[in-house]
């Protein structure tokens, strides 16, 4: 292994700590400190390889946004069907295992920091939102336009709906109100409203 590879590993590995405490403990448990216990290595290790808090937590956000990218492309491998596509989005959005648990509880927790946190709002992870609407809103229209979607509704409205009913079922299954096969059972239907099999 090259000592670049060496590197990206050890601040992956770092990472992944990082994400560990905040998915056990909480965001408000992640500390410099906390991480390096975790990763099973010295305070001073890590902070070799990322100076600040800032520097660390934006690094497992981006590493986050790549994983959830790659299982979502994963899901939608072969599916080309509007509606077949927005049910592989809308079930990824919900925390069906560990993996998205910790995705789904970091970006909310992260989402919420953020209202007041200048740095982390211009973070891209925090974007995302607006580019999956813009997708989302798409493939409505082209059910729409294929005849599959009614012609009066509006795929931008349709897809704001679809992805807060996402984001609040998320937020119930993280919490314990809801568990996620309900949860999934209640998009499917919203999608099998607009777009009928």
């Amino acid at each position: 292994m090259s000592r670049a590879d060496n590197r990206e590993s050890r601040r992956n590995d770092i990472a992944e700590a990082l994400l560990r405490v905040m998915g056990t403990r909480g965001l408000h448990a992640v500390t410099m400190r906390a991480v390096a216990a975790e990763a099973g290595v010295s305070l001073h290790l890590v902070q070799h390889y990322f100076d600040t808090k800032e520097q660390l937590t934006l690094f497992a956000l981006r590493r986050l946004a790549e994983q959830m990218a790659e299982r979502l492309k994963a899901r939608l491998a072969g599916t080309r069907r509007p509606r077949e596509v927005l049910e592989a989005i809308l079930t990824e959005s919900i925390p069906t295992d560990e993996r998205s648990r910790i995705f789904h509880l970091a970006y909310t927790s992260y989402a919420v920091l953020a209202v007041t946190d200048e740095a982390l709002a211009a973070h891209p992870f925090l974007a995302a939102p607006d580019a999956m609407e813009s997708f989302v809103a798409g493939r409505l229209a082209q059910a729409r336009d294929d005849g599959d979607m009614a012609a009066d509704l509006d795929p931008r409205t349709e897809a704001i709906v679809l992805l807060a009913t996402a984001a609040g079922l998320g937020i119930a299954v993280l919490a314990g109100q809801r568990d996620a096969e309900s949860a999934l059972a209640v998009l499917r239907g919203r999608l099998a409203r607009l777009i009928p099999a």
